[in-house]
């Protein structure tokens, strides 16, 4: 089930008490030798340093995050919080003063006569001696409500479950070999959907119950629960609805009444087998073609070592230089990004996830999964050598502090490869029309690649940022998993597919949100847009005659309305962001260009209930001044209070400020339609359902940058047209040696706290 996530409380503290500076004093630590440290996550000792900071003022009153009642303080999340822009500029580039080192926490005030959600800064690190709250912009407040799941209430959600549903175990017996009570292999388990509720201030969860065997996903028992949650007392949690194979109940006694009367349409699911499993991996069949599968296939190599250089949380590969981190609340976040030297962007991140489905059930119909709100930085598992990534790559830890009394290890929840293309970056054949050629020329496909996953329930998403040596930058999301998947009626294939025989893929769409803080040649920057429009002209050398021919179109986009350009009609097919002042060697604006790699459409229609919590989600791209006070887009309290949410993004261009040559922020909406099919089991693939975007210098540079790579190959003729002799020159080894990993497969898949 979807566990793993926390919100924010304070709103009840005086303000002298938020704003206090305890006596406790530190020493100066060693400063980090590399400029970019200043963005790197917390190590587990700052996280462990921040919790025992906080648990030690008694004004907050927290206690442990595991056990106890839910009605209590507590310490939900800890992680950085990123310097103001402007005094981390001053640092990297003008030898300003080392902005502080701080922390946000998120705390849970549920033991007061009015619960809420605060987010704290926390500072300085390494010895925390103060705090302060972190406002929302307008002041918004955060309802106790509005918070995330955490493993605590999953499991008072557990007991509560079985425990009014044990009137239904003859029903779930007979119909699945599965139950609830007293159960040790053949038990039932449960999906909880979100949003909770119909309005602000509900919790109240769609339960799915599924069979507990491997892919539990894909075996809905046909039974989905709604249980309201939202007091803070468990024994007064109570199902309110119950639908069973199509059909809706008031109670828990009325379907067991149902079902004792043999009234009930009982759906008797298969027994599933020991082994081939239809959910599981194990293989079943064969290729007809005979390929053999039981061998190793093509593996990446690095025959004279690695190429890039990575020092702490600074990664460098040819011209490329960056800052990157794993928020436990979003995901991956990329600062201070430069190519050659120069600033390209100030952040690159992931802000949200979101699926919107539909169905014929009720759980179906009220999914809208917002995958901050489940955490899903912090859901980044370890990465399998040879599989998530080659055995190439380096492998790196992440530590997290949510929902737990301490910092957690994720054993290589990141991985950083260089990667072969398998196309070139360039090349040209160029032919004498002879049979014969005057030269061959290419150069080398290779992107270095920055990865990590985040499983959320049932998905699991493959984050990446790729470098190339021409100057571009790839942000890319593989989706792929088990669908979300409910139990199939004939009314749900209006809905989706039947994918197996109780099954129904439901149809839904993905939307992932970027910001994306370009600096090109410089922070004051510009925004157009660039397309073709045909011209209708006399034809200048044949008198009378005509010429239709495309033309260039340039439209600047002056303000932030004028730069919000919606889902549901296609966007001009250049997007340039361009610094006004500064020019290539030709004389054109240097410019960097956005280009999409996404066919998403709308979730909801503008305004509707849920569509409040995403409304980035309105636009494939808007752009913005930066603002300290906008740093993201969605925040982890929009999944369980859509309709009325801390953070609205539509605020963030309801001004309609300027943004000529200005600090701009390009908000990125990518995605995609999934309607599930047979294929999707077990898993969707990858291929196909990836998306994201480029960033491409345009006229940035006087010429290709990857000119400087040695990794060419140019082939002349030294006797034209026979070619029989021919001058072959290379600056990399003429063999590149052994190419084979001899480290055996290992892996671990456990986070532990430190």
């Amino acid at each position: 089930m979807r566990r793993r996530q926390r919100r924010m409380w304070l709103l009840g503290l005086p303000w002298a008490l938020a704003l206090l500076v305890t006596a406790a004093s530190s020493g100066p630590s060693a400063a980090p030798p590399d400029p970019a440290s200043i963005f790197a996550d917390l190590s587990a000792a700052e996280l462990r340093a921040v919790r025992t900071f906080l648990m030690g003022r008694p004004e907050l009153g927290l206690s442990p995050s595991q056990g106890g009642p839910l009605a209590k303080n507590s310490l939900f999340l800890v992680e950085l919080l990123p310097p103001q822009k402007r005094r981390a500029l001053r640092f990297l580039e003008h030898g300003g003063a080392r902005p502080p080192r701080e922390a946000r926490a998120v705390i849970f005030f549920g033991a007061q006569a009015e619960p809420n959600v605060t987010e704290l800064a926390v500072g300085p690190l390494p010895h925390p001696s103060s705090y302060r709250p972190l406002p929302f912009k307008g002041g918004r407040a955060v309802p106790f409500s509005a918070r995330p799941m955490t493993r605590l209430e999953y499991e008072l959600l557990h007991g509560a479950l079985v425990a009014a549903l044990a009137p239904l175990e003859p029903l779930l017996l007979e119909a699945t070999g599965f139950g609830f009570q007293n159960c040790s292999e053949r038990c039932l388990t449960f999906s909880d959907i979100a949003p909770r509720g119909l309005g602000p201030g509900e919790r109240r969860s769609w339960l799915v119950i599924q069979r507990f065997v491997e892919g539990f996903f894909l075996h809905p028992a046909g039974l989905e629960v709604l249980l309201d949650h939202r007091d803070p007392e468990p024994r007064r949690w109570a199902v309110q609805r119950l639908w069973y194979n199509g059909r809706y109940f008031g109670s828990v006694r009325e379907l067991a009444q149902s079902h004792a009367r043999g009234e009930l349409a009982l759906a008797r699911l298969p027994e599933p087998p020991a082994r081939q499993l239809f959910s599981s991996y194990e293989p079943r069949g064969s290729f007809p073609s005979g390929t053999p599968t039981d061998v190793h296939g093509a593996k990446v190599c690095e025959p004279q070592g690695r190429r890039y250089r990575l020092r702490g949380n600074r990664l460098e590969y040819g011209g490329w230089s960056l800052a990157f981190r794993l928020r436990s609340s979003a995901g991956l976040q990329l600062f201070d990004v430069r190519f050659g030297g120069e600033r390209v962007a100030y952040e690159l991140s992931v802000q949200e996830a979101i699926a919107f489905y539909g169905g014929h059930s009720p759980a179906a119909m009220q999914t809208k999964y917002m995958d901050a709100g489940w955490a899903m930085g912090a859901s980044s598992y370890e990465l399998a050598r040879g599989v998530d990534c080659p055995e190439t790559a380096t492998f790196l830890d992440a530590h997290h502090l949510l929902d737990a009394d301490g910092p957690v290890r994720f054993p290589n929840a990141l991985c950083v490869f260089e990667l072969p293309t398998g196309v070139p970056l360039r090349r040209h054949f160029d032919s004498d029309f002879q049979g014969g050629f005057h030269f061959y020329a290419g150069l080398e496909g290779r992107a270095l690649v920055l990865r990590t996953t985040s499983t959320v329930y049932n998905y699991d998403y493959i984050w990446d940022f790729l470098l190339y040596p021409n100057g571009v930058l790839e942000a890319k999301v593989h989706a792929t998993g088990y669908i979300h998947a409910t139990f199939y009626t004939p009314e749900g294939r209006r809905y989706g597919s039947r994918v197996h025989s109780h099954l129904l893929g439901n149809i839904h769409t993905h939307l992932v949100h970027y910001k994306v803080d370009l600096d090109v040649a410089g922070s004051g920057n510009s925004f157009e847009t660039m397309d073709i429009r045909f011209e209708n002209i006399s034809n200048p050398w044949s008198a009378g005659a005509r010429v239709v021919q495309p033309r260039l179109h340039r439209e600047p986009r002056r303000r932030e309305r004028e730069a919000a350009l919606p889902l549901g009609r296609a966007p001009p097919r250049y997007l340039l962001f361009s610094n006004p002042r500064r020019r290539n060697r030709w004389g054109h604006r240097r410019t960097f260009r956005l280009q999409l790699s996404s066919h998403a459409g709308p979730v909801l229609p503008r305004g509707w209930r849920e569509e409040r919590g995403v409304t980035w989600a309105r636009y494939h791209l808007a752009v913005t001044r930066r603002h300290e006070n906008e740093p993201s887009s969605s925040s982890i309290y929009s999944q369980n209070d859509p309709w009325d949410p801390p953070v609205t993004f539509e605020s963030f261009i309801r001004d309609n400020e300027t943004i000529e040559d200005q600090d701009l922020v390009a908000w990125v909406t990518v995605g995609f339609l999934h309607v599930p099919h047979a294929e999707d089991i077990p898993n969707t693939a990858t291929p196909g359902n990836a998306v994201g975007f480029f960033l491409r210098p345009f006229n940035f540079f006087s010429e290709d940058p990857s000119v400087a790579s040695r990794a060419a190959v140019i082939v002349r003729p030294l006797d034209p047209p026979l070619c029989s002799r021919l001058h072959v020159q290379r600056w990399t080894p003429a063999s590149p040696g052994p190419c084979v990993h001899p480290e055996p497969f290992t892996y671990n898949g456990t986070s532990r706290q430190v």
